[in-house]
């Protein structure tokens, strides 16, 4: 089988090596509400700023950034939240904590500079995090959207002292919206369809893969729409399991009987069937950029949609509310940016499969910051090069980066 022929190819990008002079040590951290959180910290010599790397769901260890940034003389902090690479029960309030106890270590570690790098989803987690961190404590967030306590107001967040996002997508739920298929008739049933919302029926527009579907406007219409209903019918569904899970933890403070204990804990995770459709990424004539045919996921959207990875396949009532949900969420990059005021870079890439262009201009509209700098370059939504022999997207973004970040943080 060859590279290009494996469904998932393309989401992995070769990175750089580390300077040879770089001290790396890996650290565990207590977080606010008593979870432990681990990063690794890497410093060359000399260096006054430190970025910061996370994702809610990801390990950023290897990220390809972190060489590109040591090469240019800046430490890099990477670091998971309690849920990474196992994102069933991700709860971003809890991720906010989180990332607070990144924030607090970095700054007893004496750096002049803290910077917030956010990728992908990291981008809307760091801009949850400052809308949250500028907050007085007692405005902030104390329950989740499930209605679960969250003491964000008892927590310690410095803000950072400037904010990157690279190829940021809107947020995890937001982004939901757009990928999931309304077409699923039963929620049981991984395989029912309505044809008449089927991204992938010939009938509707679709075209043999790498030929790109023309969807009509009609059907776009009425696919978004029934997006936006698919996503309601699983909150409704969440929210009726959180109120199971609360009435019996309301029973057994009376009853102390072992079922109702049983009952409360009862995870009740909802599974959700195919979610990587985006009409855009069979038909590159909407939202067009110079994306590559096919999704985050691989060249063929028409099988991963039916494959167990994808975006919010299985979560907890609660963490589909806070995470997965666009209509709940409160980690929305739009609703958040306006409480990012610090100097902020913006790194747009121009093959990307899930930030598109008007997305990025209305992300970079939204920012709070009055130091506002958005560049684009050529690449793809992992860093990748935008075509074969091409520079990555990476590359030329870390070259943006530490050039800007020479004007910001020296």
């Amino acid at each position: 089988m060859s590279e290009d022929s494996r469904l998932g190819a393309g989401r992995y990008i070769d990175a750089a090596r580390a300077p040879e002079a770089t001290v790396t040590s890996t650290h565990e951290l207590a977080t606010a509400d008593g979870a432990t959180v681990s990063g690794v910290l890497r410093v060359v010599p000399g260096a006054r700023t430190v970025v910061t790397l996370m994702h809610p769901r990801q390990d950023l260890t290897h990220h390809v950034l972190v060489p590109e940034l040591l090469a240019r003389g800046f430490a890099v902090w990477t670091q998971g939240t309690r849920s990474v690479n196992n994102d069933i029960a991700l709860v971003h309030e809890q991720a906010l904590l989180d990332a607070a106890a990144g924030q607090v270590f970095l700054r007893e570690k004496g750096f002049e500079y803290v910077v917030s790098l956010g990728h992908s989803g990291g981008g809307t987690l760091f801009a949850f995090y400052h809308q949250q961190a500028a907050l007085p404590a007692e405005e902030r967030l104390a329950r989740t959207p499930a209605g679960r306590p969250i003491d964000l107001p008892g927590a310690e967040m410095p803000l950072p002292d400037a904010a990157i996002f690279m190829a940021p997508h809107p947020g995890q739920g937001a982004l939901l919206l757009r990928l999931i298929d309304p077409s699923v008739t039963d929620e049981s049933d991984p395989l029912a369809a309505d044809p008449d919302l089927n991204p992938f029926d010939p009938a509707n527009g679709f075209a043999e893969p790498p030929h790109s579907s023309s969807y009509p406007s009609d059907f776009v219409t009425r696919y978004r729409v029934a997006q936006h209903d698919r996503i309601a019918r699983l909150d409704a569904i969440a929210r009726a399991r959180v109120d199971e899970a609360a009435d019996a933890r309301r029973r057994y403070k009376h009853t102390a009987d072992p079922a109702d204990r049983r009952a409360a804990l009862a995870p009740r995770v909802l599974s959700v069937y195919r979610t990587d459709a985006d009409l855009r990424f069979t038909d590159l004539s909407l939202s067009p950029n110079e994306r590559p045919y096919g999704s985050l996921f691989g060249r063929r959207p028409d099988l991963t949609n039916y494959g167990l990875v994808g975006f919010g396949r299985f979560a907890t009532p609660d963490a589909w509310l806070s995470t997965w949900s666009g209509l709940s969420s409160n980690a929305d990059f739009l609703l958040c940016a306006p409480a990012v005021t610090a100097p902020t870079l913006f790194v747009e890439l121009t093959g990307d499969q899930a930030c598109f262009p008007e997305d990025a201009t209305m992300m970079v509209d939204a920012l709070g910051s009055t130091d506002t700098t958005h560049v684009r370059v050529a690449g793809t939504h992992f860093g990748g090069p935008i075509r074969d022999g091409a520079p990555t997207g990476a590359s030329l973004a870390a070259a943006e980066i530490g050039a800007w970040l020479e004007t910001r943080c020296t």
